[in-house]
């Protein structure tokens, strides 16, 4: 069963692997162009408003693109900035408008304009049974470990062990779930 909601844009689909129970929610954006596809698995919902680009839709390099587990969802007004492979992994809850960027602009050299000195790709990952609260921003480089979940409003910029809560900007471990 596929369920697509209103508005939905699936551009290059021929990138598009999905499994079982999918559904895309009202005006979800899901550009597929990608070196690795997007892949998601069995029981995957991605609410709606939510974006997934793995590349840009103006021109410019091919991203890496996207896997997610199964029974995981991706909520309402997400963005998933997939230039450098992002894996999600299986029961991983998105709250509304978390952004998930895995790559960084490049701006070493002030004597080149910063939108000419590229990106510089990286792999992100969020690890099996994780929740990721609303407003949440995950950056390029990090991955989440098992069973950790993400406060509300939290920016993180490095590695989260398994089982862990961080809360904070720039987020930091408040305390551990074992």
């Amino acid at each position: 069963m596929v369920l697509i909601g209103k508005n939905v844009s699936i551009r290059y689909a021929g990138y598009l692997k999905a499994g079982k129970d999918l559904i895309l929610e009202d005006n979800v954006e899901l550009n597929c162009l990608s070196i690795k596809g997007i892949n998601l698995g069995d029981r995957v919902t991605i609410g709606k408003h939510a974006i997934i680009r793995p590349s840009n839709i103006y021109g410019g390099d091919i991203g890496e693109g996207l896997k997610v587990g199964n029974n995981s969802n991706i909520g309402p007004f997400a963005y998933i900035g997939c230039s450098g492979f992002i894996e999600i992994g299986d029961n991983v809850m998105i709250s509304p408008r978390v952004s998930i960027f895995a790559e960084n602009h490049d701006f070493d050299n002030p004597n080149i304009i910063m939108k000419e000195q590229g990106v510089t790709k990286q792999f992100v990952k969020i690890e099996d049974d994780c929740w990721i609260a609303a407003n949440s921003i995950i950056l390029a480089g990090v991955t989440i470990g098992k069973g950790s979940v993400i406060a509300a409003g939290s920016v993180v910029t490095k590695d989260v062990p398994a089982y862990s809560v961080v809360a904070g900007v720039p987020a930091e471990i408040i305390k551990s779930r074992i």
